[in-house]
């Protein structure tokens, strides 16, 4: 029950729920997800942090971007199931498609410059 729980708490935040959305299209960067969604990235951290806890999200490190993605349900049936009906859920909603029209246009170049 504990897992379950913890799936159903990670979605009762209508900002989490926006960024496992925008999740769908593609990976993205904590600095994206902040400019998309217009929060701090304090907020954005702790939102991924406990989607990543309940096994919606995952994770790569790539040099020193980190790069976050849906995950694929390995880890919890209940995120496995609910991650699949997402997909087809909220699409034609007018927050979700706009969200979708902003988080298009933002590419962490233009947002957050990392030093080599």
């Amino acid at each position: 029950m504990r897992e379950f729980i913890k799936v159903m708490k990670a979605l009762s935040d209508p900002n989490r729920v926006k960024l496992l959305k925008m999740l769908q299209k593609r990976m993205m960067c904590v600095c994206e997800v902040q400019a998309s969604l217009g929060i701090a990235q304090p907020t954005v951290s702790k939102h991924l942090k406990i989607l990543e806890d309940a096994g919606l999200v995952g994770r790569e490190k790539d040099g020193l971007w980190v790069n976050y993605f849906l995950s694929d349900g390995g880890r919890s049936p209940y995120a496995a199931s609910l991650l699949g009906n997402l997909k087809h859920w909220l699409d034609d909603d007018p927050e979700i498609r706009d969200l979708f029209g902003r988080s298009d246009a933002i590419r962490r170049e233009d947002l957050c410059h990392p030093r080599d």
